[in-house]
């Protein structure tokens, strides 16, 4: 009996060993803040469609505390199609000058037609640097749509919270002259090196959110004992899902926490398009416009681009340009019923501008997305300038009076289309 239960003492002390072991480790932090000297704590943890969060937390005393949030739930595409000639590293050029001179063998002066996208983009993303950076965000808030991520990083010293979109994968392709005309990407040149990517990346981020204020601000409190607060205000409209709050003192102190945001409908998400839109606005809107649309032979869509671009700014415009092309069919579906009813349509015609549309239909989407937001409303601006001209000529006396023939083929149509709806009703 006493050799059997002689074990027992050794048993006892490794049973003590493995319960202590799990005590001081239950003593740790969550996150690893008390380890690296930083905190970060949220008033809430929920959001409705947007609001406002309190972030609070303390960091060791002297040090600048820098917030990165982004959603970790959803990403995007992000793309920048790069033309602007390559300036000579010695006099003046950036990094991705010496990147287009070293890397892929141009020279200054050259067009590097190179397309950049990522599938990895943040659907929502921002920097929150300390308040006395505030001088620092204004002076390149002046720039307007010149301000530059990697300019403002540098200035706020912000590099340590560019994280998440760093890590993003990047391709790039080289594209021509006459591919870029007609569409085309160009050849893939594959993925981009860390370091290049992390150029890159400021420049999608750019591209993706448009707007300074969308990705940086100045608003982190910091007091002398280290403790600090600042506020996140997000709007409504942005994406749902799991969001991260990282404060970062720098790259190997940092603590994270988190919140969610959710939407109803009749908001919905657009994965795509990386946003929350209520469908109230939109469907009201396009009624009215698929109305005067199909009544000038067309199904709106010319007009409900630049108008959606517009109202919803937050909504990238190839993705305006790819939704409202679809929704064109319920249009032109329902016209080309109706007006085949009263013998409006001369098929020998349609069929041929058709294939036309058809063409353009393909190199249209590729052009697209390599335009900016700015270049995408110049160019829809002239042309809706020129058909209203053209449209408002064609209303003037002189231009009337010359084509009596086309008056009387107008009521020749009016006066089948009444008969045909008498005929209808008896």
């Amino acid at each position: 009996m006493k050799r059997k239960f002689r074990f027992l003492p050794w048993f006892a002390v490794a049973l003590m060993l493995v319960v202590g072991a799990q005590l001081s480790r239950a003593d740790e932090p969550a996150v690893s803040a008390a380890a690296s000297g930083v905190t970060v704590n949220l008033d809430k943890t929920s959001l409705d469609n947007g609001g406002q969060i309190k972030i609070t937390g303390k960091a060791p005393a002297g040090k600048e505390v820098y917030l990165e949030v982004y959603n970790d739930s959803h990403k995007v595409r992000a793309s920048r199609f790069d033309k602007d000639p390559i300036k000579d590293p010695a006099s003046g050029g950036g990094g991705s000058d010496k990147f287009y001179i070293e890397k892929m063998g141009k020279k200054p002066g050259d067009r590097p037609y190179v397309f950049y996208m990522t599938m990895e983009m943040p659907a929502f993303y921002r920097i929150i640097a300390p308040e006395d950076k505030k001088e620092a965000f204004a002076a390149e808030k002046k720039k307007g749509g010149k301000w530059s991520v990697s300019a403002l990083i540098k200035a706020m010293g912000a590099d340590v919270a560019f994280n998440a979109p760093a890590k993003a994968k990047i391709d790039h392709y080289q594209s021509t002259l006459l591919a870029s005309v007609v569409g085309s990407r160009g050849e893939n040149k594959g993925e981009l090196e860390t370091k290049d990517a992390k150029i890159r990346a400021m420049q999608l981020l750019k591209a993706r959110f448009r707007s300074i204020d969308k990705v940086f601000a100045a608003g982190v409190k910091i007091q002398p004992d280290g403790s600090y607060e600042a506020t996140l205000k997000m709007s409504t409209g942005n994406s749902p899902g799991d969001y991260k709050v990282i404060a970062w003192v720098d790259k190997d102190t940092k603590a994270e926490t988190g919140f969610t945001n959710s939407v109803a409908f009749p908001t919905v998400y657009l994965p795509n398009a990386g946003t929350s839109l209520n469908l109230i606005l939109p469907f009201v809107i396009t009624l009215v416009i698929a109305i005067f649309g199909v009544m000038m032979g067309a199904g709106g869509g010319f007009i409900m681009n630049p108008v959606f671009a517009q109202i919803f700014p937050a909504l990238p415009h190839p993705y305006i340009a790819g939704t409202v092309t679809p929704t064109v069919l319920f249009s032109q579906g329902s016209g080309i019923l109706t007006y085949s009813k009263i013998k409006f349509i001369s098929w020998k015609l349609g069929v041929g501008i058709g294939l036309a549309m058809m063409l353009g239909g393909i190199i249209g989407p590729g052009l697209t997305e390599k335009l900016t937001m700015d270049q995408f409303k110049w160019v829809f601006g002239w042309i809706l300038v020129v058909l209203a001209l053209l449209m408002a000529w064609q209303t003037t006396p002189g231009y009337l009076e010359k084509n009596k023939k086309e008056q009387a083929i107008l009521k020749e149509f009016k006066k089948r289309a009444e008969e045909a709806a008498k005929a209808k009703q008896a």
